[in-house]
């Protein structure tokens, strides 16, 4: 790391910047800086070493079952994530979706679910994937169509799911259906529509009636897929959670791991910046280097505060949460302000870059097709500034009172 002062803010605890500073020491010789044509093999590659070294033990909660705390600790989840996206987006991707992948199960499981599958998790030898959004049921949840019916002891699910990470590479998918059943298992009349009775289960791969529909390419490339259930049963014994509790379900899996998107573009804006500070330095212009111009100097000043500022408002969150606090609006704002902060943060230096900054797989051409989906997943910026809102008009009403 360029810059490890932030580990000195009072939001961390003196195992946190061990933790940073082992990992960074651990990616700079495990994890690849350029990636092949088989990106499957690569991710499955990098969840494999992950595992190895330790750092999917901080992806899981639960000491017994193989988790490094017996809660997620958000903190180190960000710092992690942080530190592999400045090595590699891929690394950093591949950690993630462990997490989220299983956080339902880490959150909400039972004590069978957690024994089968967290300890493999923990270890690399299970991929994991969380299937939520759909065609026509991105950021709104409520209009979800993959339904489940209750068959004697079996859910059989239908639908498709979409934009589905690690879609054709995981070993298991979390996945949330409508079942029209209220929250506590009691159907009230008519099936429940909008964001209640949604339920989730644990579907793994292999199980008749589940495909991969279509694999999806976009433009920073990882496992993605369009998932497709016909007739597809289940165990009821795979439900997370209680039957019409989905949506609570998957409403505490992004807290913990929204907060977590931020750190994400954080790494990638930090290393934005060290690429453009080196070129800066080095790059001969006019008799002089690029860095002795004030315009440079001033458009680096604005990198390194954007990154400040959405650094404090990550670990804000992080911090915030690790104390058992709701952090609902503080993680919206740490998504929002860093995915945004670091599309810009990146851009300036493919701009010092010039002609070099569009280069194909020069690291900053890298970055900048890296962050732009981070904008997007688990809550567009308009979302979040939605979700902010809510919050802040929640609170007012709440003062009214």
């Amino acid at each position: 790391m360029a810059d490890r002062n932030f580990l000195d803010w009072p939001f961390f605890e003196p195992r946190h910047g061990e933790l940073a500073r082992r990992l960074d020491a651990w990616a700079a010789n495990s994890v690849p800086h350029a990636h092949g044509a088989d990106v499957d093999a690569e991710c499955r590659a990098l969840v494999r070493a992950l595992g190895a070294g330790g750092w999917l033990a901080h992806a899981v909660g639960g000491r017994e079952h193989g988790g490094a705390g017996e809660a997620i600790d958000t903190r180190a989840i960000c710092l992690i994530r942080e530190t592999l996206a400045r090595h590699s987006g891929l690394a950093d991707f591949a950690f993630a979706m462990q997490g989220l992948g299983s956080g339902a199960i880490s959150l909400a499981g039972t004590p069978e679910h957690k024994a089968r599958y967290l300890p493999r998790v923990a270890r690399g030898e299970a991929i994991a994937a969380f299937a939520l959004s759909e065609p026509d049921a991105g950021s709104d949840v409520a209009a979800m169509r993959c339904a489940a019916r209750v068959e004697g002891g079996h859910a059989v699910l239908d639908g498709e799911k979409t934009w589905i990470s690690n879609g054709g590479i995981a070993d298991f998918y979390v996945v949330f259906a409508r079942t029209g059943e209220a929250a506590g298992g009691h159907p009230q009349g008519a099936p429940v529509r909008g964001a209640k009775g949604l339920s989730a289960f644990i579907v793994d791969v292999g199980t008749p009636g589940f495909e991969i529909a279509e694999r999806i390419e976009v433009i920073a490339p990882h496992p993605l897929a369009r998932l497709r259930f016909t007739n597809c049963r289940v165990p009821l014994a795979q439900r997370v959670g209680e039957a019409g509790e989905g949506f609570k379900v998957a409403m505490r899996t992004l807290d913990v791991f929204r907060t977590s998107v931020a750190a994400a573009a954080l790494g990638f804006a930090r290393r934005a910046l060290d690429e453009a500070l080196q070129r800066a330095t080095t790059r001969k212009m006019f008799g002089g280097v690029l860095a002795d111009f004030q315009l440079t100097q001033a458009k680096l000043a604005q990198m390194a505060t954007t990154i400040d500022s959405a650094a404090l408002l990550t670990y804000r969150a992080a911090w915030q949460r690790d104390q058992g606090r709701n952090v609902t609006r503080e993680a919206a704002m740490a998504k929002m302000v860093a995915t945004e902060g670091a599309q810009q943060v990146i851009d300036a230096a493919v701009q010092l870059f010039g002609g070099l900054g569009v280069t194909s797989e020069q690291p900053v051409e890298r970055l900048y097709r890296e962050i732009r989906a981070l904008r997007i997943y688990e809550g567009a910026t308009e979302v979040q500034q939605l979700i902010i809102a809510r919050e802040l008009l929640k609170d007012l009403s709440a003062t009214a009172v």
